[in-house]
């Protein structure tokens, strides 16, 4: 058998300690490290209410208590939805929106629990209004941190979640290894078996005989060096040698592994699902489930009519505005795709002097001269957008979504950027999780668009109503969102 020395240096090495062991302890750390953290942020904002509100710290029984309380629950919620492992700690995509989700639900959870207990009573609500609030950006920063360590500990070799053996001929361990490097993933590759091609010309036979030898000796080196897994690097296609690689390892104490096809690596989350007993590889979900668009819709339909009803006095001053600075209509209407491709007429404030809607729609550049005073200011604060709460209404679009191009863009960065029309998969929003990065304004260079629409998709992959909720806090709130205004 043949085993090449010269792939060695591609992966990392490591220590003895079974992967087994860093799973547990990395389990352990991060759960005392949620409890922890939580027992801080609910015992200092007690502690500070009552300093501020009565002059004394307040009874520390009831606060123990409370945090206790809330702890549990917040480590309960965790439990639940397996967050403890080692392999969702890898890499820090996501991980400050899951935190969010999770001390959202445990806020919520205690607030059940503590009313059905009739214990609600006990607590201040002001300590529990700002325990939550404090809790948002401490409990997503405590979750980056510890992310952040053990990316890095992973990454150098410290700790692995798995470690496994790798086996296949030696163009496709190679291509593996390049591609993925799995060092970086949590996988510790510590043997490497190549599977050796027959001779061209070779009987059916000697093909089952070199296959048969190979894996003879691929099993016993495996029962020596006691990974975790195996991982088989072979084409899908070949399926004869993928079944007798699984025979092969059928009895030995090892997870058994597929690697990925180059396929795969365009998606960031296939996996099996079954349909009755039809199983399948999903290589991406729907964008959204029956009870997330219907769930999306309630909170579309009542946001907008709570601002419309809000923001009608703003209406009218800048309709006033707009008519004394410029000749021309207060609203602009222009084509955009919406939700599946299908177009529709988004409303804005009109804020240039040109109305461009044909097959060539000039950008916004800055110190565009089209732009009237009053558009640019209208411009800089997003306030432009508000009239398309009526597109939200009429179901169109939404309070938060990828944001909709010019008819003319669409058809332009279509043909550039894979993926680009993916973003049709969800109704258009009014902002955006690009928009809130600061990702708005001219997109003068396809990269600029491509960075846009990787927020896109990611937003369309990580949706929920809390994510909603941020996104339009930032609006509002965040300087981002108002950086790179045309």
């Amino acid at each position: 058998m043949k085993s090449v020395q010269d792939l060695r240096p591609l992966h990392a090495g490591g220590n003895d300690t079974p992967a087994s062991h860093w799973r547990f302890l990395v389990g352990l750390t991060t759960a005392l490290v949620d409890f922890i953290a939580v027992l801080a942020i609910v015992t200092t904002a007690s502690v500070a209410y009552h300093l501020a509100a009565y002059g004394n710290p307040g009874d520390f029984e009831l606060t123990a208590e409370l945090a206790v309380f809330i702890g549990s629950i917040f480590l309960f919620t965790n439990l639940l939805q397996r967050r403890y492992r080692l392999t969702r700690y890898l890499s820090p995509r996501g991980q400050m929106v899951e935190a969010f989700n999770v001390w959202n639900v445990t806020m919520v959870a205690f607030i059940a629990v503590a009313f059905l207990a009739k214990v609600i009573d006990n607590y201040s609500r002001a300590v529990v209004l700002l325990t939550y609030l404090a809790g948002i950006p401490l409990v997503t920063l405590a979750r980056w941190w510890v992310v952040k360590i053990i990316s890095v500990a992973s990454k150098t070799g410290r700790i692995a979640a798995q470690r496994v053996l790798l086996i296949g001929p030696e163009a496709d361990v190679t291509s593996f290894m390049t591609r993925h490097q799995p060092w970086n993933t949590g996988l510790m590759i510590n043997d490497l078996v190549i599977l050796r091609e027959p001779p061209a010309g070779a009987s059916p036979a000697e093909r089952d005989q070199i296959l048969s030898a190979d894996l003879a000796e691929a099993k016993a080196r495996a029962r020596q060096s006691r990974p975790d897994g195996v991982f088989i690097a072979l084409p899908w296609a070949e399926r004869e040698r993928i079944e007798a690689c699984v025979d092969a390892f059928m009895n030995l104490p090892v997870s058994i592994n597929l690697a990925p096809e180059r396929i795969l690596d365009r998606f960031d989350n296939p996996r099996i699902i079954r349909t009755g007993k039809i199983a399948s590889l999903e290589l991406t979900p729907s964008a959204l489930s029956m009870p997330e668009i219907i769930t999306k819709r309630i909170f579309d339909i009542t946001g907008a009519l709570l601002l419309l009803v809000l923001l009608m006095p703003l209406f009218a001053l800048v309709a006033i505005l707009i008519k004394c600075d410029s000749k021309g209509p207060v609203l602009f209407l222009q084509r955009r795709f919406g939700f599946n491709q299908q177009p529709f007429r988004i409303l804005k404030f009109r804020t240039m002097t040109a109305m461009d809607d044909g097959d060539h729609v000039v950008q916004v550049t800055r110190n565009d001269p089209r732009v009237t005073r009053v558009g640019a200011w209208l411009r800089r604060y997003n306030i432009d957008e508000l009239p398309q709460l009526v597109n939200v209404l009429q179901g169109h679009m939404s309070l938060v979504g990828p944001r909709p191009h010019a008819l003319a863009h669409d058809r332009e960065y279509e043909q550039k950027i894979g993926l680009y029309a993916r973003r049709h998969n969800v109704k258009p929003g009014i902002t955006g999780w690009a928009q809130v990065h600061g990702l708005r304004g001219e997109t003068d260079t396809d990269d600029k668009m491509a960075r846009r629409v990787s927020y896109d998709l990611w937003y369309i992959d990580n949706w929920n109503v809390w994510l909603d909720i941020v996104i339009m806090l930032r609006t509002v709130f965040s300087r981002k969102a108002f950086s790179n205004a045309r």
